[in-house]
């Protein structure tokens, strides 16, 4: 299918647009300076079929070193070959192929103009550029598909390698290129300690894999030129003391040290600046693990009913888990409180064999008032069985609840956390040791996926990041059920409770009871037997 008149003129413009705001000024000749930065020039000289950058933003790695070279590797009419080009978007592509003219033209190079062409296939319409050069060879901007490879022959590029949604499958594909002497680029800023790219340059680090790698961090292209290049093209005059105000207004921008670290210093975030992976949290994900769900709007507060309705959502929802639990096997709780801008998250554990854990419920309250709240927790704690720790966030609101439990359970049972960076740093990495030793088995749907990986690391430390995501239900979480799950797990490591006891015979099912129990109203509020 070929493009209409309009659409070619909208994707050159692209290009066009792009180079316009790339060449802010124009310099004379003779103020021009080597064009290559002494990093961009070592890359040229590198001539290993395969080469891995791992580069800081923004740095003119692409200009200088991709679409420079693409130009000159495409001129030669002996030992040259076609260049393809893949970024993760078109407006890449558009970038790259106006770059690769530009050199064309400082080349002195007889080039076409640049061709815009529409493929279609079973699966999407592709739009590419193109420049043919009088040697016979073309430069060609592809979008990031893998198939985009097949068929083509020559030198692959792949930019910001880490931001493909699928980089393992293009760079499979691209690895053909070199049956019959292609090359194979694979560059980018990094995007997460779990990324497959990250993962390939630790292959390559390594020695697993023979290819070569270009580290290139800001500080490097300050210290090769990188700043007075920028002050030539502002036309600002350099000196040393700009280039340090430069630098530190840079890494200002970023909102944490570690994301300067990931944009510029080329140090991955864990997990793409989460603690826990999704793979290993899925690796611990047991079917069937019941997660209750309540929320009251808030004129529920002043509602006079509001302990008796309570009771009714007991009856008819947590009361049946907790009766169907196992009644041999030791037991923990963990609470992370929230009132109305955060939920509640009381998480139960029950211990399948010596050492190994299975969530066993979870609850999620949100805006629900706190004496409702006390009503829920201690119907659990007075109900769940062999009750070995329960541990409370005691932080902010927290804490009249957990002091409540404590006056109520004792602190043999009970244990009231105020959350600081030390217990953090100690506490998370044992939770994310006991998961990665196959220890404890937990409801991981998409929500407490995604609270786990609100886990980041803060100064090298493990802690919860600032930001809220919207959880399933559309409404917003803030790393909630990890909260639950680390003191749940240090639940877990506590001295033992000693039990001795008989276990009661249930009574057989006899005539069908009046749902207005007002046994089981009392128990509800205030644990069985209470009244």
């Amino acid at each position: 299918m070929s493009m209409t008149t309009a659409e070619q003129e909208e994707a050159l413009q692209l290009v066009e647009d792009i180079q316009r705001t790339r060449a802010t000024k124009t310099l004379a000749p003779a103020d021009v300076p080597k064009i290559l930065l002494p990093y961009q020039a070592k890359w040229h000289r590198d001539m290993k079929p395969v080469r891995i950058g791992k580069k800081s933003r923004r740095i003119g790695f692409s200009w200088g070193a991709l679409a420079a070279e693409a130009a000159l590797e495409a001129a030669l009419a002996k030992g040259g070959m076609d260049q393809f080009y893949m970024g993760y978007n078109m407006a890449m592509a558009a970038e790259f192929i106006g770059d690769c003219a530009f050199f064309a033209s400082a080349y002195q190079l007889v080039a076409s103009k640049i061709g815009v062409t529409l493929l279609e296939d079973d699966k999407r319409s592709i739009v590419t550029y193109k420049i043919q050069l009088a040697s016979g060879w073309k430069i060609e901007a592809l979008s990031s598909c893998p198939y985009n490879w097949r068929s083509r022959q020559g030198h692959a590029r792949i930019d910001e390698a880490a931001f493909h949604e699928n980089l393992q499958e293009v760079i499979k594909g691209a690895l053909a290129f070199k049956m019959w002497g292609g090359r194979i680029d694979i560059v980018s800023t990094l995007n997460g300690e779990d990324n497959p790219f990250t993962q390939l340059c630790k292959d390559v680090e390594a020695g697993k894999l023979p290819y070569s790698e270009h580290v290139v961090t800001f500080d490097d292209a300050l210290r090769q030129g990188f700043y007075e290049r920028v002050c030539l093209v502002k036309g600002e005059e350099y000196s040393p003391e700009a280039e340090a105000i430069y630098r530190e207004e840079i890494y200002a921008d970023y909102p944490t040290p570690e994301d300067a670290g990931e944009e510029l210093d080329c140090i991955a975030k864990r997990g793409a600046g989460a603690f826990f992976t999704r793979l290993l949290l899925e690796h611990c994900h047991s079917e069937g693990i019941p997660r209750l769900r309540w929320q009251q709007p808030s004129e529920f507060v002043v509602d006079p009913d509001r302990l008796e309705i309570a009771a009714t959502w007991i009856k008819d929802n947590l009361a049946p888990i907790i009766d169907a639990m196992p009644t041999d096997k030791p037991t923990v709780y963990s609470q992370d409180f929230g009132r109305s801008g955060d939920l509640s998250v009381d998480w139960v554990w029950q211990e399948d064999r010596p050492g190994y854990w299975r969530q066993s419920f979870a609850v999620e309250l949100r805006n629900i008032p706190f004496d409702v709240q006390l009503c829920i927790t201690f119907y659990i704690l007075d109900n769940i069985p062999l009750l070995q720790k329960a541990v409370f966030d005691a932080r902010g609101n927290g804490q009249s609840h957990a002091e409540a439990a404590l006056q109520k359970y004792g602190a043999e049972r009970v244990e009231c956390i105020m959350f600081s960076a030390p217990w953090y740093a100690e506490w998370f990495p044992k939770y994310h040791q006991a998961m990665e030793s196959d220890l404890l088995r937990l409801d991981a749907n998409e929500d407490v996926i995604a609270d786990h990986r609100m886990v980041v690391l803060i100064q090298g430390r493990p802690g919860i990041s600032g930001a809220r995501i919207k959880g399933s239900d559309g409404q917003y979480r803030h790393g909630d059920s990890a909260i639950a799950g680390v003191l749940g797990y240090y639940a877990t490591c506590q001295d033992r409770m000693e039990y001795g006891y008989t276990p009661a015979t249930r009574p057989e099912a006899g005539p069908a009871q009046n749902d207005d129990d007002d046994d089981f109203d009392g128990r509800a509020q205030f644990g069985r037997g209470a009244w």
